[in-house]
């Protein structure tokens, strides 16, 4: 475990508590289960040395189907009983080398980032070139962005920045990724009653095969572009009047010498 002295602001920290506990509701987990198993799948065909989750919380990571082999765990907060591989940093200064990471992991995290841009940024500048991106974010295009517009917002989630894909996927342009994925889910209503939400489960089977940009989260996966030299055109220089008859004229003159 390492341990890096942090000096994150106390407004932020509560923020990503009340976010830990909140995902320990019913609804929370339900949503949970869900994030697992979407990013399972959409980092299930990357390879890579090195993978950097900055999660939530460490007591709920969402990496483990990665194929990658050394997992790093970024936490703001330390915590008794972490495990292996847990890092405490901010996590707009990470503390690794540039093109370092093959993959990059962001649950939530931008929504209750005090510099959201600047984590973005610090996430792409540990990526290698070629590597991925995941970030799983709140919709405010959905009926969870309608409670958080129209109901109290105390309590997390609804605290939160959630940010719009197309905002997003702007920051992104301007750090050099490509966008690859989109995907929304979840689109059963914010509910605290675990009865309403099993009954409304057939909202989720729907969604999906409609594909509406409506879910409560979506993931994105983004590429940090390869950057390639560009070969130059050789520029080949033109050389005029080149031929043989100078040394031709030298011969004759000096056969006529001799004859003379």
């Amino acid at each position: 475990m390492l341990r890096r002295k942090s000096t994150k602001p106390a407004s932020t920290s509560a923020q990503q508590l009340q976010y830990e506990r909140w995902f320990q509701t019913p609804l929370g987990r339900q949503l949970l289960a869900r994030e697992r198993d979407m990013i399972r799948q959409a980092i299930k065909g990357f390879y890579g040395y090195h993978l950097l989750e900055i999660p939530v919380s460490h007591r709920m990571p969402v990496g483990q189907g990665s194929l990658v082999g050394h997992h790093i765990t970024a936490i703001s907060n330390w915590h008794k009983g972490m495990p292996d591989g847990t890092l405490v940093t901010l996590p707009h200064e990470l503390p690794f080398d540039s093109d370092s990471m093959d993959l990059v992991i962001l649950h939530h995290t931008l929504d209750f980032a005090e510099e959201a841009h600047q984590l973005l940024r610090e996430a792409a500048r540990v990526l290698v070139s070629g590597g991925h991106l995941v970030i799983v974010g709140f919709n405010p295009y959905s009926l969870w962005g309608v409670r958080k517009i129209l109901g109290p917002c105390k309590q997390a989630p609804w605290t939160g920045r959630f940010l719009s894909p197309a905002r997003l996927e702007d920051w992104l342009a301007l750090l050099d990724f490509r966008v690859k994925e989109r995907h929304y889910d979840f689109y059963q209503p914010p509910l605290k009653n675990l009865g309403w939400l099993h009954a409304l489960n057939f909202l989720n089977r729907w969604g999906a095969r409609a594909r509406l940009p409506i879910g409560a989260y979506y993931t994105v996966v983004a590429q940090k572009r390869v950057a390639a030299l560009i070969r130059m055109k050789p520029k080949w220089r033109r050389i005029v009047n080149v031929g043989t008859m100078p040394a031709v004229n030298r011969v004759s003159r000096e056969q006529k010498n001799e004859c003379c």
